[in-house]
């Protein structure tokens, strides 16, 4: 990794001499952006007050590394704690902020497990003395994860500046800090922080970005919010457990807070119990599907993409009149294994213009397509232009097919990455028009990036890069982008705008199953 023009240099702590004299050993021989001063500040609150009252002006990033003691059960000599907070002991006297917040945390420990450590984000407590037995048990009641006696006085007063906080567990909550064995414990955490200034050296090397441009609209359609509220109103209604087919929209955080909360997700029908209320995604289901559902008389909920439903419509509109109909689509996506079981037989997947070349139908002059809801409008485009060059009576719906909502995000990230050096989406790996997002920007000439959510930012994508564009796909909480943003914020960037190309206010209602009276 080279040094990008104009990275700010940076300022790494160590309190102790062998804490110091083993981060330099990982920053040896590295062009890393600025090389940092690397500063041994001695232990404890009153040196390291003294450190901070050194410290140059500036917003240039400014980190502490080392080792210190573990108090949540579980920890090990060698795991890395990054400090998502740095807290002051409530006990301790001194003048640091009682709390500092450090959002970027889960990009510094991704950095970190992508290097084989054993990483947790936490808080980091810091205290006027050693702490052993009943103070440790203090402490650690807190939620507190490991302890130091520097981190909150060396990071006080550091005002704008891009900050981090890394410990290294030496001795943990199982015995006494004061037996032979804990030496041992220091030498294997110390034998981590090589790999640790490593990781910080990427952390400090991205902190050249100035400004996110957030593209609008991003994240919830009104199709997403609508399925999500049938889960939620059918578990009000019925109780748990409800049971969803599938995901009921593509993201990993949507499934995760819904079965918290008591839903249960299953692949195909037979996993329902008798009586068990079934509720189906919004990406559609077959008829067959319905067909069992009925004989097993399951009571249904259909959270279905009204726009999903358009679809299926069509198909069996055109399939109806004798046309061979044309699926533009992505092979194993469910709206699309929902559509072909319209009119089994008379439904062909088309996914690229190379099988549009090759498709064969029944009868030229009776050809219709229709095409999948999330795909890119200039992907689709292309297919539908080589079919037809094929098919001069080609026929399509009276209304295009992809979503208001695909289109718009589409939209609002081509005009974002053609201010960013990078793009950022975020979005589930298996949300078909989050995908799509990333590809569009591509092609916009910008670098981009799909992310489940904030832990998955590599560092690396964000050197040397000064405006950074934030988008997600139509089945990605808001709250997923904020968290990003507030990363990207505390990362260094010192404006956050928003580009608009269109206000959405589409809303559709509930299916009658569920709706308030």
């Amino acid at each position: 990794m080279t040094a990008p023009a104009g990275s700010p240099p940076w300022t790494l702590y160590a309190p102790m001499r062998a804490e110091a004299s083993a981060l330099r050993r990982g920053l040896t021989n590295r062009a890393f952006p600025g090389r940092p001063a690397l500063r041994r500040t001695g232990v404890g609150p009153r040196r390291a007050r003294a450190a901070a009252a050194r410290r140059p002006a500036g917003v240039a990033p400014v980190a502490v590394a080392g080792i210190g003691g573990g108090l949540a059960p579980g920890l090990a000599p060698g795991d890395v704690v990054v400090a998502s907070e740095v807290r002051v002991d409530p006990l301790a006297p001194g003048d640091p902020p009682r709390v500092l917040r450090l959002p970027d945390a889960p990009l510094l420990a991704a950095a970190l497990r992508r290097r084989g450590l054993r990483v947790h984000v936490g808080p980091v407590l810091s205290t006027d003395r050693l702490v052993d037995g009943a103070a440790r048990s203090r402490l650690a009641a807190t939620g507190a994860l490991v302890a130091d006696c520097e981190s909150a006085w060396l990071l006080a007063g550091r005002g704008d500046r891009p900050a981090a906080c890394v410990r290294v567990v030496a001795d943990t909550s199982a015995g006494s800090l004061y037996r032979p064995a804990t030496l041992g414990r220091v030498r294997t955490a110390l034998r981590v922080l090589p790999v640790v200034a490593s990781a910080l050296a990427e952390w400090a090397a991205a902190s050249s970005l100035r400004q996110v441009v957030l593209a609008s609209p991003r994240s919830f359609c009104a199709g997403v919010e609508r399925a999500i509220a049938v889960v939620e109103q059918a578990l009000r209604q019925h109780g748990p457990p409800v049971y969803v087919r599938k995901q009921i929209v593509h993201n990993a955080r949507v499934v995760a807070d819904l079965r918290a909360r008591g839903a249960v997700f299953v692949d195909e029908l037979d996993e329902v119990p008798d009586g068990g209320v079934t509720v189906f995604s919004a990406h559609g289901v077959a008829p067959a599907v319905r067909r069992e559902a009925a004989q097993r008389r399951l009571p249904v909920i259909d959270a279905t993409c009204p726009l999903v439903a358009k679809v299926h419509a069509e198909a069996r509109r055109f399939a109806g009149r004798g046309d061979t109909v044309l699926l533009i689509g992505h092979a194993g996506h469910e709206e699309t294994d929902g559509t072909l079981g319209e009119a089994p037989g008379r439904i062909r997947l088309v996914p690229d213009p190379a099988a549009a070349e090759s498709v064969r139908v029944d009868d030229p002059d009776r050809v219709s397509y229709l095409v999948q809801t999330t795909l890119a409008t200039d992907e689709a485009a292309g297919v539908v232009e080589a079919l037809r060059r094929r098919f001069p009576a080609l026929a399509g719906p009276d209304s295009d097919d992809i979503c208001y909502a695909t289109t718009n995000r589409q939209q609002a990230v081509t005009e974002v990455a053609a201010r960013a050096e990078v793009v950022l989406v975020v979005g589930s790996d298996n949300s078909s028009n989050s995908r799509r997002l990333v590809e569009v920007a591509e092609r916009a000439g910008a670098a981009a990036y799909l992310v489940e959510d904030v832990s998955r930012v590599d560092l690396r994508w964000l050197a040397g890069a000064a405006t950074i564009g934030v988008s997600a796909g139509a089945s990605a909480p808001p709250g997923l982008v904020d968290e990003v943003v507030a990363a990207l914020t505390a990362l260094g960037a010192r404006e956050v705008s928003e580009h608009t190309t269109t206000v959405e206010d589409v809303a559709f209602t509930l299916p009658k199953e569920v709706r308030q009276p």
